[in-house]
């Protein structure tokens, strides 16, 4: 079977599907959101910037191919699983290429992470090793986090937290408590994304012993996680608008509220399995929407 798969698909096409394109949306948002702050205090600066859209997407396309290789490795990737492809357990990218990849990937991230701690000092060290870590320690290591319930926790910090406030910290040079406020509906948007994957692979990840929160709470609990994110991704705007914040363009991430809307009812409708990964797509495509018309809503 791995010699037909080989002979499916090119080399490039195999680790164009290895880096997942389709989860990059939840590198970007963050860096346009963290961006859009420092363009309304009057803080943008352009390389920082472009430097931090370099390092998030190298470092979600590093924990991709990780996660790819330590899942197969770990054996949570068998045959029967619902989801996409994955290039390790299908033989599609040899596993000492798959570990050079990783590394090139990392290594990488880490020149740019070089720069950023030029211009930002130790803050910035201290968040890109944590970026780095927490990449690797997704299904790594000797108590990898995305198998003992806590992948949500780590994503919403790192792909939330930390990535928005992060990148407004190299060009301000400072925290402000709008870009903790302002990564809230970023971090739970990209949760999202995650949630319904595990949605999807419940069953396969319980036979495997993968205990991701979905596999925790079961599937109508993750279903009510799923909404809960959404909710609070799109309370964020009203508290801006409310409390002062911003203008009323700050309600622009509204827009997207009828794709939202049509998401929460597919993760009622459909049973599950591999008919998710539509809504898995959609709900990176909504992550990536809400952003760009969150940070657009910021700077006007």
């Amino acid at each position: 079977m791995n010699t037909m798969h080989r002979s499916e698909l090119s080399p490039w096409k195999a680790w164009l599907l290895a880096i997942r394109p389709r989860t990059l949306p939840a590198a970007v948002g963050p860096v346009l959101v963290g961006t859009a702050l420092a363009v309304r205090d009057n803080a943008f600066t352009p390389l920082p910037a472009i430097a931090a859209l370099v390092g998030a997407l190298l470092i979600q396309i590093g924990a991709n191919l990780s996660n790819d290789y330590l899942d197969y490795v770990k054996g949570a990737d068998v045959a029967e699983r619902t989801g996409p492809r994955r290039m390790a357990q299908s033989g599609l990218i040899a596993l000492p290429r798959l570990r050079v990849g990783i590394a090139v990937t990392f290594a990488l991230a880490a020149m740019v992470g070089l720069y950023l701690i030029s211009v930002g000092g130790w803050p910035v060290l201290a968040i890109g090793l944590a970026s780095l870590l927490s990449a690797l320690a997704y299904t790594g290591g000797p108590w990898p986090v995305g198998y003992h319930g806590l992948g949500d926790l780590f994503v919403f910090l790192f792909f939330g937290l930390a990535a928005v406030c992060g990148t407004y910290y190299v060009q301000a040079l400072s925290i402000s408590p709008l870009a903790v406020a302002a990564a809230l509906p970023v971090g739970a948007l990209t949760v999202a994304i995650l949630v319904v994957n595990n949605l999807r692979d419940i069953e396969t990840d319980r036979k495997t012993g993968k205990r991701t929160l979905a596999v925790i709470l079961g599937p109508e609990t993750t279903r009510m996680e799923y909404v809960l994110l959404l909710v609070l991704a799109y309370t964020t705007p009203l508290l801006f608008k409310f409390a002062g914040w911003s203008s009323s363009w700050v309600l622009l991430p509204w827009a997207s509220l009828p794709l939202a809307v049509h998401l929460v009812r597919s993760v009622y409708q459909v049973p599950g399995g591999p008919a998710l990964n539509k809504m898995l797509a959609g709900t990176a495509n909504l992550d990536l929407l809400f952003c760009v018309f969150f940070a657009t809503g910021l700077v006007l």
